[in-house]
């Protein structure tokens, strides 16, 4: 084999492994509200979850083109590839870290963090293309913050329409049962158009790093296809211990709050993935639950639970920068 090959299917295994983890870390996200207002029977939900993330992977790549390319030039990067398996190997201990204690952190924060850590320990601050960074970092905080108030003003609406109509409590909980299917199904779709994409990014920073592609603005079929059953297949594993803390540990949550949450939290990460930026799936599902949770009765929201989560959110991208730049010089000493 040639040696210059062993690199590129190291990192193709990370990213891939990356995509899985990220699969069965972020299942909750797609799935928490349907599965804990029973609309859903588990098995089912996840079947449902892991089909539309692949459907979802495969038919986006612009969030690919924005992680491969606006964080670092890989064409500059000397150790490129030795910078893409720190960056890797650095997100996927912190997502393993925050599954294990059932944490719904960001994987896109993780990732992201790792890899301007591993390109500043490897070639300086000067590597980074901060502007690049800084409009991924603008969407990444933006994002949760638009689906709190989108998740308020959603629930609100659907109070008022609800207040219109002389139904009883247990047909509005049965109809809205069956809407949390599609919700379900749709945030699952949007969860691949943005979620996939990253390892797919990586990927590609890694082929042109190493001299196997020119630019970023290509990503190979193979790329799309291996990542997206990555994806689909850590959909299916299912992450139970995060499902708790999304599904229920925020509020208590009824069919008519889940399809809100749901809907919300779809609208805005496709909304994101049209403009070709990265957003933490785990940070907007829990934000657009708050924000129905707000309105509906703000004490009702265990504001604990939240501000656990939020400063999960705040170290992550810090400690997986340091964590990166310390595999780095690990890897690169060895």
């Amino acid at each position: 084999m040639d040696v210059t090959l062993i690199p590129i299917f190291t990192i193709v295994f990370l990213a891939l492994s990356f995509d899985f983890i990220n699969g069965f870390h972020d299942t909750a996200n797609s799935i928490a509200t349907s599965v804990s207002t029973r609309a859903l029977a588990p098995r089912t939900a996840i079947i449902l979850a892991s089909t539309m993330n692949f459907i979802g992977a495969i038919t986006f790549t612009g969030v690919a083109k924005t992680i491969g390319g606006s964080i670092a030039d890989p064409t500059t990067l000397e150790h490129g590839t030795l910078i893409v398996i720190a960056a890797l190997i650095s997100a996927i201990i912190w997502n393993l870290i925050t599954w294990w204690y059932g944490i719904p952190s960001s994987s896109s924060h993780a990732l992201i963090g790792s890899l301007v850590g591993a390109v500043v320990a490897a070639a300086g601050l000067s590597s980074v293309h901060w502007k690049g960074f800084t409009g991924i970092l603008e969407g990444l905080i933006a994002s949760p913050i638009i689906a709190l108030i989108i998740g308020f003003l959603m629930m609100s609406l659907f109070r008022f329409l609800l207040g219109l109509m002389p139904a009883s409590p247990h047909k509005v909980n049965s109809g809205f049962r069956g809407f949390q299917v599609f919700t379900a199904a749709l945030q699952s779709f949007t969860h691949g158009t943005n979620d996939a994409q990253k390892a797919m990014g990586i990927i590609t920073f890694a082929l042109v790093a190493g001299g196997f592609q020119e630019s970023v603005d290509h990503v190979p079929m193979w790329v799309r296809i291996s990542c997206a059953t990555a994806m689909g297949l850590g959909t299916a594993i299912g992450g139970w211990k995060i499902i708790k803390t999304v599904g229920g540990k925020i509020m208590k949550i009824e069919p008519v709050n889940g399809a809100a949450a749901d809907l919300s939290s779809a609208l805005i990460i496709f909304t994101f993935t049209k403009l070709g930026l990265p957003v933490s799936t785990t940070h907007v599902i829990s934000s657009a639950i708050m924000g129905v949770g707000a309105a509906k009765r703000v004490k009702g929201v265990k504001w604990g639970v939240a501000q656990r989560i939020v400063l999960t959110w705040i170290i992550t991208l810090p400690i997986c920068a340091v964590m990166a730049a310390i595999i780095y010089w690990i890897i690169h000493f060895i």
